[in-house]
């Protein structure tokens, strides 16, 4: 019996009208995304967003009346498993690190191959973080700054290196991939294995590491190589 799968249910937020167009013709390509709704601003999306109930919303941030930062904030406080992946321009530490601490699931720059926002979508809506490789290097050394000796008191590593020592050598080869900002595709194609291969195995470092997200992965790998 052939097995049914429901669409990932996207909404658009984007006060650029050409933007929404391109993005509505990209992730309808796709036989397992449905655009079902699109709003020019905070404001506009809070009612789209309501009636849509989507899986996952695609946020601009610098927007007319309400931006996304004000708008991911509000509507996570009402529904805290809707998936908010920050699409932007602009890559500030505040506006990174706002949408993060405001709880999106993801920041990308709209320069994102088309094939890896697809995947995004995809990883956000399975409850995974996914970031732009160049957001990934800010947020790094945004925590490094903040935590400077890692997860290890003495701050010589030693504890990240114990923990990466737990991992095969293809577990290690990923887990370095992801700390340097590279997306599943990415380590996919440049180890010449299947994506579901690849979410195995980041799958494995997550529970060997204690961590649920690729930032703390990534976090980890760093301090191991200091």
């Amino acid at each position: 019996m052939d097995v049914v799968t429901t669409p990932i249910r996207v909404v658009l937020v984007d006060d650029d009208r050409l933007v929404r167009a391109g993005l509505r013709l990209l992730l309808s390509g796709d036989d397992g995304i449905e655009v079902v709704g699109e709003a020019g601003d905070g404001l506009e999306a809070e009612h789209v967003i309501a009636a849509a109930e989507p899986d996952v919303v695609l946020m601009d941030i610098r927007m007319p009346r309400c931006d996304g930062l004000v708008a991911t904030e509000r509507e996570l406080r009402r529904r805290p498993d809707l998936a908010v992946l920050v699409l932007t321009t602009f890559e500030g530490d505040d506006l990174v690190l706002g949408a993060l601490q405001r709880g999106a699931r993801g920041f990308l720059l709209k320069d994102t191959p088309p094939h890896e926002l697809v995947e995004a979508v995809r990883t956000v809506a399975a409850g995974r973080s996914i970031l732009s490789p160049s957001v990934l290097d800010r947020v790094i050394a945004f925590a490094a700054g903040s935590h400077p000796t890692g997860t290890d008191a003495r701050g010589d590593g030693s504890a990240e290196r114990r923990l990466l020592a737990l991992l095969t050598e293809r577990e290690t080869d990923v887990a370095v991939a992801v700390a340097n900002g590279a997306s599943n595709a990415q380590i996919a194609a440049d180890l010449f294995v299947g994506l579901a291969t690849v979410k195995t195995h980041i799958g494995h470092v997550y529970e060997k590491f204690g961590v649920d997200n690729r930032v703390q992965l990534a976090l980890i790998v760093h301090a191991a190589r200091r």
